[in-house]
């Protein structure tokens, strides 16, 4: 018995040290972690329980048969953030490079065909050189195995993907369909075609960070949500993100003791909006100033800053927000921003988290470049998003809500439950001075009877009191009160049901 013991402890020595010492050290002078080193400072001390430990791959040719290290370059089972449990897998560079075989994908599959099952969440490390070509085809299916099962865990469990390493062409399929994408600055890369593929067919000479690093893909592509300094900042971040989420569809975000008053008045709010409507201001501000102890959670804070999303708590519960940001653009809506924002709201609705919705928006972004790149479709999107949405939808209008942009931000004509706007909401078809340009052509050539009639416009409908006449906004609450209007919203909505007409499935605008 004794003799079994001490294999066992051998085999399982064998197993943790990967592609062995000099290996490791290689993957630390890069800056990088080993993959048990990832799970480790991912998960609570001591909840990790690994699956397959001892499963080797079976290819026999080019002279693989005599190298068949323990684990197969992937280390996946499950353990606890936080309490909650959790599902993972992280390659492993130190074996073969981490590349994918057929084994490995099965690996893969097993603890996502688990997490399904179980009503976990799953979370991806990806450090690897891609398909391994000495199993060829067989490789090529072990992907094709976990897109399906990437798909079929879509909006059942939260899905994360942290990008830790190169993860180029197929593989690069896995992560853009799960729901967060994290990246590592200077050390993690995403792209479908390398360099020497793009220098040879189309003669452009770009790098690796360049063509698919962190910048890329959180300032240009969108592909990634966040990009972080070192894999444990990484890790903590996505700790934190994990926190805020649902274990699965039928499950609600956890609750968190909360320090905060609710009814809490935070006077500066009064005076949030400047004096002059073309003035910018921060609505970061007025998020961090109604989320409980200050606490908020941005998502793509580096692409379409126009648009913020991200994860506050009201009362201890997860809400996302989704606001416009008069600091970029004057808060415009246009392509990007309307995809990042369309995204984040089916990703809340099918994982019934609240969505609370700030407008100050003074249209779509005008120009050619943006009605070539199909905006009418990209807005049709965010559009989409919202009106399908059953969770409770809390709008409040802050300063301009003008033309189709205020119908499209989470207008109650879009099922919202609580509309607010604050006094200095101005609900219109557009600008007051675009709006009597048109109203009184005319009169163009005359300044002072013009700048009469503008005047006019603005005391008319630079307000949200036609708007609460006829409905559309429920109550024009003070700045200062929005904390406790908001929350004390969400709380009388937390029975809230409301079921879409029965349909395989929806045809959004892509």
């Amino acid at each position: 018995m004794k003799d079994i013991l001490e294999e066992l402890e051998a085999r399982r020595q064998t197993a943790r040290q990967g592609g062995g010492q000099r290996r490791v050290d290689a993957q630390h002078a890069r800056g990088k972690l080993t993959a048990r080193e990832r799970v480790e400072l991912l998960l609570d001390e001591g909840s990790f329980e690994e699956f397959d430990t001892f499963v080797a791959h079976r290819c026999t040719d080019f002279g693989m048969e005599k190298d068949r290290p323990a684990g197969d370059g992937v280390v996946t089972g499950w353990g606890t953030i936080n309490g909650r449990m959790v599902y993972v897998f992280s390659q492993d560079f130190t074996v073969f490079g981490g590349s994918l075989s057929e084994t490995h994908a099965q690996k893969i599959c097993k603890v996502m065909d688990m997490a399904v099952r179980n009503g976990a969440p799953i979370i991806g490390i990806n450090d690897s050189g891609g398909a391994r070509i000495q199993e060829g085809v067989a490789s090529l299916a072990g992907y094709a195995e976990v897109f399906q099962r990437n798909i079929m865990a879509s909006g059942v469990v939260p899905q994360i993907s942290l990008i830790m390493g190169p993860c180029a062409g197929g593989a690069v399929y896995s992560p853009a369909m799960t729901d967060f994408i994290f990246m590592v600055k200077d050390t993690s890369y995403m792209f479908v075609t390398g360099p020497d593929v793009v220098k040879t067919v189309t003669n452009e000479m770009v790098t690796a960070e360049e063509l698919g690093g962190a910048s890329t893909h959180t300032k240009k592509s969108s592909v990634a949500d966040g990009a972080f300094e070192n894999d444990v900042e990484a890790l903590f971040e996505t700790r934190r993100l994990f926190d805020f989420l649902p274990l699965n569809n039928r499950d609600r975000a956890p609750t968190r003791p909360f320090f905060d008053d609710v009814a809490r008045i935070e006077g500066s709010l009064d005076t949030l909006i400047p004096d002059n409507p073309n003035q910018p201001y921060d609505m970061k501000e007025l998020i961090r100033k109604i989320a409980d102890e200050g606490d908020f959670y941005e998502l793509q804070k580096d692409f379409a800053g126009n648009i913020v999303t991200g994860f506050v708590r009201l009362e201890g519960q997860t809400v996302g927000v989704v606001a416009n940001q008069p600091l970029v653009l004057a808060g415009c809506l246009d392509i990007d921003s309307s995809r990042k924002a369309a995204r984040f709201v089916r990703f809340c609705d099918a994982f019934e988290i609240p969505i609370l919705t700030f407008v100050d928006v003074p249209g779509f972004l005008p120009g050619t470049s943006q009605e070539y790149g199909g905006v009418i479709k990209h807005g049709a999107k965010l559009l989409f998003a919202y009106g399908e949405a059953t969770v409770p939808k809390v709008t409040v209008i802050t300063r301009k809500a003008y033309g189709g942009a205020y119908d499209v931000m989470a207008s109650k004509h879009l099922r919202g439950d609580f509309n607010y706007a604050w006094p200095t909401a101005e609900i219109a078809v557009m600008g007051a001075k675009g709006a009597t340009e048109i109203l009184y052509r005319s009169e163009l050539g005359d300044n002072d009877k013009i700048a009469l009639r503008t005047k006019d416009y603005e005391d008319r409908f630079a307000n949200p009191f036609v708007a609460a006449e006829k409905g559309f906004i429920d109550e024009v609450i003070m700045p200062h009160s929005t904390r406790k209007r908001v929350a004390r919203a969400f709380a009388s909505l937390r029975g809230k049901r409301l079921s879409n007409p029965w349909k395989k499935h929806d045809n959004i605008p892509l």
